[in-house]
């Protein structure tokens, strides 16, 4: 199965393709959707939905997985992440994939077994558990991580994914 994770943010959107084949997983892609803080908010949200549709179009996933949103004490950076997230819903829909949600500390409590981890240790700890994985920036590094939490914990069957890839 080949999951697209998603970190989700209005000027830096990070997206990681992995697959999870027999129980084990393996880097496909990784990278960084951006939008220009100087646009209009509309045409940033429309840049960040066409840079993803050309990832799923380029990358085939069967399933994704985006991060929850959390509250902070801004209100507006809170609204602009909801929004990015919410075109990422979207296009992620658009794309016929079924989509898993997690909060952020589950992630990290998945891939670093510290639900409170700092970026640097989800980066290592990410570039174990996919070899090869040279992750285009921390936003990149935490979309693999939700693939990977979602390769553990998405859909109904829970655990270790072992359908294999879709032809």
């Amino acid at each position: 199965m080949r999951i697209l994770g998603i970190d989700p943010g209005l000027r830096t959107l990070g997206w990681g393709v992995i697959e999870s084949r027999s129980g084990r997983l393996s880097h496909v892609a990784n990278g960084l959707c951006k939008s220009q803080a100087a646009d209009p908010l509309a045409l940033r949200l429309l840049s960040l939905s066409r840079q993803i549709a050309d990832v799923i179009a380029e990358f085939a996933p069967d399933e994704a997985a985006i991060e929850q949103t959390f509250v902070n004490k801004d209100g507006v950076a809170t609204l602009k992440l909801g929004q990015a997230r919410g075109v990422a819903l979207l296009t992620l829909a658009q794309g016929g994939l079924p989509v898993g949600e997690y909060a952020p500390n589950r992630v990290k409590k998945t891939v670093v077994g510290v639900g409170h981890a700092a970026k640097e240790q989800v980066l290592h700890m990410v570039r174990l558990q996919l070899p090869g994985c040279d992750p285009a920036g921390p936003d990149a590094a935490d979309a693999l991580a939700i693939a990977i939490c979602h390769a553990y914990y998405g859909g109904t069957e829970g655990g270790m994914r072992l359908r294999e890839v879709r032809a």
